[in-house]
């Protein structure tokens, strides 16, 4: 990495941060862009957090005018996808246009929509029937678009649901970790012993980075590395190893989901993306390796560094 590079993270949320701590343990400077310009943390010395509105062009291009790579890690509420991630997404393409720098876009894997138990790869088609997976697949259409006609440099990193610190809003974030602490019940979706691929999000800032240093990977989607696929029920197990006392699970199918819905907007919006768990969901992140080497952290590993996030919140 060049260290005179200047690097901009749009978006302060769970990713955003974990891209931010891969960019200044390589001893990176870099500017964090929220609207609030504010963050529940404390941010190291070389970062700099900027308010602006990325929904619109100007101010994208004026807080990436002084960079050579801008890593694209916001997105609106989940449960205003489809109304608001194009906007957002035609506002920071021409933004970043107008300063002329490289784009790293964070995506995941919504817009296969349902395998029926298919090894996900990057060349399968963008076959969602969910009004998420289609907005994925349409932003991540645009982008590449975007790129082949010159308009900008972009590459995507795609993620499967993913953990770690700060994650909280995940099928395996504080539903799980903060109960497993408290001696709760967790809540999890569908059929837990099912295969099912989890990306620790550490992982994922590791790759998104290293996907910003080569030339070869603009203009393409790649699947993120992640550890070894195993079953839900298993993940659980490797968890109650380290807290060492049971966790008792709940899981949730369709019919509750759609009932809890009635009454929480982000459970409803959940409902159509179940199928995910009620298949196998086994990723394919052997392109990225290929090129770039593997890099992840073993589930062990992982779920020891998120419990210790987790035991500093108090929980």
């Amino acid at each position: 990495m060049n260290m005179q590079s200047h690097y901009v993270i749009l978006g302060a949320g769970q990713l955003g941060l974990a891209v931010m701590d891969e960019l200044v343990a390589r001893g990176a400077s870099l500017k964090l862009i929220n609207r609030s310009g504010k963050v529940n943390e404390a941010l190291p010395e070389k970062v700099r957090l900027v308010a602006a509105d990325i929904t619109q062009p100007d101010q994208v291009a004026d807080v990436c005018v002084d960079a050579d790579t801008v890593f694209f890690c916001a997105q609106p509420p989940y449960n205003q996808w489809p109304e608001l991630f194009p906007p957002l997404v035609k506002s920071v393409i021409e933004g970043i246009a107008q300063a002329g720098v490289k784009l790293v876009f964070a995506s995941n894997l919504y817009m296969y929509g349902s395998t029926e138990g298919q090894v996900l790869h990057e060349s399968l088609p963008y076959a969602a029937q969910t009004r998420k997976g289609q907005t994925r697949a349409n932003v991540d259409r645009r982008l590449l678009e975007a790129h082949k006609q010159g308009q900008i440099q972009v590459t995507i990193g795609r993620a499967a649901d993913f953990y770690g610190p700060r994650v909280t809003n995940s099928a395996v974030g504080e539903m799980l970790f903060k109960a497993a602490l408290n001696g709760k019940t967790a809540n999890l979706f569908g059929d837990i012993d099912l295969p099912h691929t989890y990306t620790y999000i550490r992982d994922f800032a590791q790759a998104l980075v290293t996907l910003s240093e080569h030339e070869e990977a603009y203009g393409r989607a790649w699947h993120v590395p992640s550890a070894p696929t195993i079953t839900t029920r298993q993940f659980v197990q490797l968890l109650e190893a380290e807290v060492q006392q049971p966790v008792r699970v709940r899981t949730a199918g369709k019919l509750m989901m759609q009932m809890v819905g009635l009454f929480n907007p982000m459970a409803r919006e959940s409902v159509e993306m179940l199928y995910e768990f009620a298949e196998p969901f086994v990723v394919d992140h052997s392109r990225f390796e290929a090129a770039f080497g593997n890099g992840v952290t073993p589930h062990k590993n992982a779920i020891q560094e998120t419990i210790a996030w987790y035991r500093t919140q108090n929980t």
